[in-house]
């Protein structure tokens, strides 16, 4: 965990193979959920297939500077609705859920050694409607895999810092 960092330049000939897709949706499949609800799906696009090239086409400008290099991009839905039922609310735990999937799949990558940038600089609602999302199902997030171009700390980009915060200063109350 101390060298996962969140690159913004990829090797753009690094190859993310279907197995490794296959081992990183294993992970995320595996992620506790709310009831075991599962609310989550994936749009896995790997670089140099149809699916890669139209979520780059709905990159912000600046995700697209660095993302489409990436090996893999992956876009995070949470079911928010119930199917049929517009005014139902799914699970108020589901966003929470897919963030729990999606870190196991960051693990799983990391463990892979591949790195992962998890992001949010797209148009979620563009995606949404190139790949047919329906209204009960939100295109939460986004998450880059594949290998480096630079170490940790070497290259500078907004929201990308390594500090943290202290345990003390995450810690509201502890006997």
């Amino acid at each position: 965990m101390l060298g996962r960092f969140s690159p913004v330049r990829y090797d753009p000939g690094a190859i993310v193979t279907a197995a490794e897709v296959d081992a990183l949706l294993d992970a995320a499949r595996r992620a506790p959920s709310a009831g075991n609800s599962q609310p989550w799906m994936f749009i896995v696009g790997l670089r140099g297939d149809d699916v890669h090239a139209r979520i780059v086409r709905h990159l912000a400008r600046s995700s697209s500077a660095w993302a489409p290099a990436a090996s893999l991009l992956v876009v995070n839905l949470a079911q928010v609705g119930v199917e049929g039922a517009p005014d139902w609310k799914y699970s108020e735990f589901s966003r929470y859920d897919l963030g729990q999937s999606v870190a196991h799949m960051t693990i799983q990558g990391l463990s892979m050694g591949l790195d992962a940038h998890q992001f949010r600089a797209f148009d979620r609602e563009a995606i949404a409607a190139d790949f047919d999302v329906p209204a009960h199902w939100e295109v939460t997030s986004m998450t880059a895999f594949g290998i480096a171009a630079h170490a940790a700390g070497t290259v500078t980009s907004p929201g990308t810092t390594r500090d943290r915060s202290t345990i003390e200063a995450i810690t509201w109350a502890r006997a």
